[in-house]
């Protein structure tokens, strides 16, 4: 039986909001909120199919992660026509050029894989190298901890964006 991936994917929209709100002029916010989150469709698939595969497989690896990174920024760069006037009203506009979808994909899937390299040791963030050197028992509530307040100084930052935008 696999265990539910922690910290699972909503864990990862504080630091995506943290790091991106403050940095949005350089890159696309909602591409890395989405990659952010995009690296747990391989544990969501596992568990929902009962495959027989990892739990957290190539997708948490770094090469794994930048790969599906550039996807998913590559991905939200084609939408973004369809979806800027979306993000406008959601005042979460700002990087547009490719290059800050595809940084955004990138750092988003990748800070993914580092957050929750030291929770799991069935991982291989640093692939096609075995093991996780990055495994640290320790740091399993700090990990958390660091999530949740994340989570609340990226929902401050992002009431005080919508507040200065009004």
């Amino acid at each position: 039986m696999h265990r539910f991936p922690v910290p699972f994917t909503p864990y990862h929209i504080g630091p995506a909001l943290l790091v991106g709100l403050p940095a949005r002029r350089w890159l696309h916010v909602p591409t890395l909120v989405l990659a952010s989150v995009a690296v747990d469709v391989e544990p969501l698939y596992v568990i929902v199919t009962g495959v027989d595969y990892p739990l957290h497989g190539y997708l948490h690896t770094l090469l794994g992660a930048a790969a599906l990174g550039l996807l998913v920024g590559a991905l939200m760069r084609v939408l973004d026509d369809l979806l800027a006037p979306l993000w406008r009203l959601l005042r979460l506009a700002g990087g547009r050029g490719l290059p800050s979808f595809l940084a955004a994909g990138v750092a988003g899937a990748v800070v993914h894989v580092l957050l929750d390299a030291p929770l799991y040791p069935e991982m291989a963030p640093l692939y096609p190298l075995p093991g996780n050197p990055l495994y640290n028992p320790g740091l399993h509530l700090p990990v958390y901890r660091f999530c949740e307040l994340a989570w609340l100084l990226g929902l401050v930052l992002y009431l005080l964006t919508l507040v200065r935008h009004e």
